[in-house]
């Protein structure tokens, strides 16, 4: 286990995936710890694309500073001056700052926030090429993804001799950490970098991590209510619930901020905890996102305030996931009973104004990530999936929408392929071409029990719909 860091005074964090997550949940642990008087670490922030030039404009202007609401479910907002990030890196394409800062020897972490659709993996954990700006980054040296950019700063560090290093992911991705390490050194085995990949194993970490936080897109009105509460007049405020949660598993190469001072909960293995959460909570959220939208709502409370979507995903954690993930054999280390309505209790918060937009989002990483596993282990134990079932049920009518043009707002997916997706509907029997799509079920695809389950299951959700 790696204690707290003793490093020299000035010790980096470089962040890469400036968003709102970021600034609502890492920025703010490590600010808080900097209250405590341990003001070793500091961050340095950017982005690998060039998407929210306007905040990171504002965020430059205000040297890094922001302010932080927070809102309980019974409406109880809070606001928090956040200063924990020394400096905010513009966007270019070279990322030639970004990959000094990774490169200098006072940078002893690397952290990162990517949506699963960002890590470009199969499922055996190699890279789908299928993607331009993977090939980008691997024929022509470009740096569009989060390969590109970590390898050209672990490069740089290497001929530097800028000293070990720890790569800490911070998303939603299983295993995030091992299964990143599989990438990359996929990575640069196809780059014929291997000096680079030795010096990786000898010298990098990578610490699998579970991140919870719901942070919407910041409203328009939350600047107004900062300036109401606090007399600032902030052009890069970020909000979110009152909840926050880290459990990261403690192996740092290079020491660490002592970061369980201020709640984070450093273990030996983040596998139960990751399972709960992705299982239980982000599926759930997905359930009600696709749910509510097929019943013409805009926000996540919305869906759970209906009757018909709260009981869905209710039944689904009940029936289905916590048989997985509770067992004599393997019992739960906390009670997911509790945790399932702690979540729903969350979800339900109307002052958070979470949008089913953001939440329905990469349904093609999110059926194979968040739901699969669970109708995996059912099939294989030879006991219902019909609770399960319910949520790809619910994408299918959700993708159906898509392709007849019919969603009420832009449906973003990293991985989808859209001629595939619409070559879905075209078919004779669009719900077992859906059953048997590969990038969706992997092992399970064209499974009888699945698509029994789901014809089953569409025909509820059918009913649901015209209900």
């Amino acid at each position: 286990m790696s204690a707290a860091s003793p490093a020299d005074p000035g010790s980096t964090i470089l962040h890469l995936g400036l968003g709102s997550f970021h600034r609502a949940h890492e920025a703010v642990y490590l600010h808080r710890l900097r209250e405590t008087g341990d003001r070793t670490w500091t961050i340095v922030a950017g982005n690998i694309r060039a998407d929210m030039e306007a905040t990171a404009r504002a965020l430059i202007a205000q040297h890094g500073e922001y302010t932080l609401e927070t809102v309980t479910p019974d409406g109880e907002r809070r606001y928090e001056r956040i200063a924990s990030i020394r400096e905010v890196v513009p966007f270019e394409p070279t990322l030639v700052r970004l990959v000094e800062v990774g490169a200098a020897a006072s940078t002893k972490i690397v952290s990162f926030t990517v949506t699963e659709a960002g890590y470009y993996l199969d499922p055996s954990d190699r890279l789908d090429l299928a993607h331009a700006e993977l090939r980008g980054d691997l024929e022509d040296g470009t740096r569009a993804t989060i390969y590109g950019a970590v390898a050209a700063i672990l490069s740089e560090r290497m001929r530097r001799g800028g000293g070990p290093l720890t790569l800490l992911n911070c998303d939603n991705l299983r295993s995030n950490g091992a299964r990143f390490r599989a990438g990359l050194r996929d990575f640069l085995d196809r780059r014929g970098e291997a000096d680079l990949r030795a010096w990786v194993e000898a010298n990098a970490s990578c610490p699998s991590a579970m991140v919870d936080r719901i942070t919407p897109r910041p409203p328009a009105d939350v600047a107004a209510r900062v300036k109401a509460a606090t007399g600032i007049d902030d052009e890069a405020p970020v909000m979110a619930e009152s909840f926050i949660q880290w459990v990261i598993e403690d192996r740092f190469a290079a020491g660490r901020p002592a970061w369980e001072r201020v709640g984070v909960e450093m273990v030996a293995s983040v596998h139960a905890h990751e399972e709960a959460k992705i299982r239980i909570l982000n599926a759930t959220h997905s359930c009600i996102a696709w749910a509510g939208t097929l019943r013409g709502l805009s926000f996540i409370h919305e869906g759970v305030a209906v009757p018909a979507i709260r009981d869905m995903a209710r039944r689904y954690v009940s029936d289905d996931v916590i048989p997985c993930l509770d067992s004599p054999e393997h019992p739960a280390p906390f009670d997911l009973a509790a945790y399932r309505d702690v979540v729903l209790e969350r979800f339900a918060n109307p002052f958070v104004r979470d949008t089913n937009q953001r939440v329905a989002m990469d349904g093609y990483s999110k059926i194979p990530g968040f739901v699969v596993p669970t109708l995996r282990e059912r099939i294989a134990a030879g006991r219902s999936i019909a609770s399960t079932a319910m949520l790809p049920a619910l994408f299918f009518a959700f993708l159906g929408r898509w392709h007849r043009g019919e969603l009420a707002y832009a449906y973003q997916d990293g991985v989808m392929d859209p001629a595939n997706a619409h070559a879905i509907f075209a078919a004779p029997d669009p719900l077992l071409a859906y059953c048997r799509d590969p990038p969706l079920w992997a092992d399970l695809a064209g499974n009888d029990t699945l698509i029994a389950a789901m014809r089953e299951a569409f025909a509820r959700v059918e009913a649901f719909v015209d209900d």
